[in-house]
């Protein structure tokens, strides 16, 4: 049985990633890629849909023994895990290697004291957990075959065959060290090359020693920055440059329903985000190889933007359904693909050209194509601004003109006119400037309820967003004006949980199914986050200071966090990890730290 969603670590080689339980048990592994089909599904299924065990022999009838203590060796990807049983300690080292060949998965099983009997279980199966693969010995090494896949097991103990698993049942003492590798190649080449585990284990260290070392913050909160910061980059398909929002599918946002997707792809929105964090603290080749995934991915075409691609830029990301695998704690259906990908959302043309007006601020060398990108998504807006669209939540429900949908597109059209007005860029700047005074007049007018002092979600609706505490973030009215301030203390009021967390929107009551969904949702981390900002913009430093702190407290003991936090069952819900979630954790130390509202 799966842990819970808060009881897995990281493990990534900037081109896919793997979820560790605390059991010692790799649940899920997707590869080559990100988006390939996984050959561990654990996480969505049972052991008979693919895992990894590593760990103490001897469990109990409550399953396999939980590692007493866990940890990333310094300010890396490296997971270290020790078990303390009646014979002994043991430690037990998960790391991917930065991809140079065949991507890995290296585990180091390391003697403490004592001697510990351990034992591995590897069950393969390709194709979320569907295919049996043929298993069997080449020169000494195992292999695992289907289709054009093929998995290889490299490691100096004896391994077994049993019940279509398997195994290696070994003791270690102090000073021992096994390791154990798989390295996934296509199955009709050549075996990958033997490695070296030691030596890859250097490399990794080396390698993320060297990539923190460039952080440019210093601040009180560090640790939780600096965890954000391995994350968000581990979330970077490298080759490319692209950004997924989560290495997960169909993490469940209410445990039990339907609400399941498939994260496994490049939103312009979080990429643009997740840009300007990453911008914000001195990572400025991620700025740039970001830049040239998104003129790739646009290409010439502009006026058909979508809000998501694949990694590499594909444009199909069609939806299916799992029905094979139960799903997480029995939330279905599975997911893989997004049907989302063709929606209209006005508010990306806003996010995207606030990550490149904030490259070309922060120095990043001029890029031609980037500002006549920028440019054409104007020319696009011209005439598309005041369309509704699907808004920034994805609702599967009809359009609407969404009010954070229009502030983005102001976002767009302000943020263009300053690039044009620093003279990097020709375009006709009394004509979108007067399309930007249309914008906001058109917001102010129909986006707010001056009997409520509050902005709504969509015109003329009565519902809030919590996409709304953006509004002073993207300087659309200053933080001081008694409309932002009136949003603020209303979300405040009506869509905070007893907890102080911040819903996306109302789902409950009178409003269910204002998304075209079934069932509820947690609090959304990002949202709590933009109010912990706000509040801090208004002056409410030590209420700001106070709900941040709090939200920290909700990362797992690796400082990791999924999309959302369910409050009545007081645990993470959602893709994870979430990039969404660690890139406004990111922004609101940089704004707590800058305006000195931190303790000690």
């Amino acid at each position: 049985m799966a842990g819970r969603i808060e009881d897995y670590a990281l493990i990534g080689d900037m081109q896919t990633a793997a979820l560790v339980c605390r059991d010692g048990t790799v649940d899920w592994l997707c590869l080559p890629r990100f988006d390939s089909h996984a050959v561990f599904a654990g996480l969505l299924g049972t052991e008979e849909h693919g895992f990894w065990r590593l760990g103490p022999a001897h469990g109990s009838e409550a399953g396999p023994p939980h590692a007493n203590r866990r940890t990333y060796r310094g300010d890396s990807l490296v997971l270290e895990s020790e078990w303390d049983t009646p014979r002994g300690t043991v430690r037990v080292t998960d790391f991917m290697p930065p991809r140079d060949g065949a991507p890995q998965l290296v585990r180091i099983v390391e003697g403490v004291s004592g001697r510990v009997p351990m034992r591995s279980a590897l069950r393969m199966r390709f194709s979320y957990g569907r295919i049996v693969p043929w298993v069997h010995k080449v020169d000494g090494r195992t292999v695992a075959v289907a289709g054009p896949d093929s998995v290889w097991l490299d490691t100096s103990t004896e391994t077994y065959g049993k019940n279509l698993t398997t195994y290696s049942d070994f003791t270690v003492a102090p000073g021992d060290r096994i390791a154990f590798t798989i390295s996934w190649e296509p199955s009709h080449k050549q075996p990958p090359p033997l490695h070296d585990p030691e030596g890859a284990l250097e490399a990794t260290e080396d390698f993320w020693r060297e990539w923190v070392a460039q952080c440019t913050y210093h601040g009180p909160y560090r640790e939780a920055v600096v965890r954000s910061l391995i994350t968000l980059k581990a979330l970077t398909y490298a080759p490319t440059g692209g950004i997924v929002a989560a290495p997960t599918t169909s993490l469940p946002e209410d445990i039990g329903g339907s609400r399941n997707w498939d994260y496994r792809f490049t939103w312009l929105r979080d990429a643009a985000i997740t840009l300007s964090s990453l911008l914000r603290t001195g990572y400025r080749e991620e700025a740039r190889a970001w830049r040239e995934w998104l003129l790739r991915a646009v290409a010439g075409d502009p006026e058909n933007l979508q809000i998501m691609y694949g990694i590499a830029g594909e444009r199909e990301l069609g939806e299916s359904e799992l029905d094979w695998l139960p799903g997480y704690e029995g939330s279905q259906p599975v997911r893989v693909g997004n049907g989302a990908a063709h929606q209209l959302q006005l508010d990306v043309y806003g996010e995207v050209t606030e990550a490149l007006h904030l490259a070309h601020m922060t120095g990043l060398s001029r890029n031609d194509h980037a500002s006549l990108l920028q440019l054409k998504l104007i020319r696009h807006l011209e005439t598309h601004w005041d369309q509704p669209d699907e808004g920034i939540w994805e609702v599967r429900g009809p359009r609407r003109h969404f009010v954070h949908s229009k502030v983005m597109a102001w976002v767009a059209v302000d943020r263009t006119i300053k690039l044009i007005e620093s003279g990097d860029a020709d375009g006709p700047l009394e004509k979108w400037r007067e399309m930007r005074d249309d914008i906001h007049r058109d917001v102010c007018e129909k986006g707010y309820d001056p009997e409520r002092n509050t902005f709504t979600q969509s015109y003329g609706s009565k519902e809030l967003d919590a996409s709304l505490l953006l509004i002073p973030q993207m300087g659309f009215l200053p933080p001081d004006d008694k409309r932002v301030v009136g949003t603020i203390e209303a979300i405040q009021r009506e869509l905070s949980t007893p907890d102080g967390f911040v819903l996306r929107y109302p789902t409950e009551g009178e409003n269910a199914g204002v998304d075209g969904l079934e069932g509820d949702e947690g609090a959304f981390l990002a949202c709590s986050f933009w109010l912990a900002d706000d509040l801090a913009m208004i002056g409410r430093v030590d209420e700001a200071r106070e709900l941040f702190e709090k939200l920290l407290s909700l990362r797992n003991d690796l400082g990791l966090l999924a999309e959302e936090w369910d409050p009545r069952l007081q645990r993470q819900v959602g893709n994870f990890p979430q990039a969404f979630s660690h890139v406004p954790l990111i922004d609101t130390a940089l704004r707590l730290t800058a305006s000195g509202a931190y303790g000690g």
